[in-house]
């Protein structure tokens, strides 16, 4: 059994504190967009008035069966959280791919 050289040692040790977890970075981020698009949809909902979030509305172009309700806020939900996930996982494969191809 051989004993790593304290240069081994330290690379070992800054290759793994380098790498980021790409699946957690895509649940955090997935959950920030999703919340935010969630709180935005109920919060104008709660306001109410005649014209519910004429821009947020916009939104449904690209998110089919998100509208400005209670019930569009779970859709707009489920849609920002993947759309945040894969946003998270390709930064973290990205810098992953970077900080490996620096050594």
């Amino acid at each position: 059994m051989t004993e790593a050289t304290p240069v081994e040692t330290q690379d070992d040790v800054k290759s793994t504190l380098l790498r980021l977890n790409a699946r957690a970075w895509g649940i955090a981020i997935g959950l920030l967009l999703g919340s935010g698009l969630f709180l935005a949809t109920i919060v104008l909902v709660m306001r109410g008035g005649r014209f519910v979030g004429p821009h947020l509305k916009l939104i449904g172009v690209f998110l089919p069966g998100y509208r400005v309700t209670y019930g569009g806020a779970f859709i707009g939900f489920a849609y920002a959280f993947v759309i945040g996930y894969i946003i998270g996982q390709l930064i973290g494969s990205v810098y992953n791919a970077l900080a490996r191809s620096d050594r």
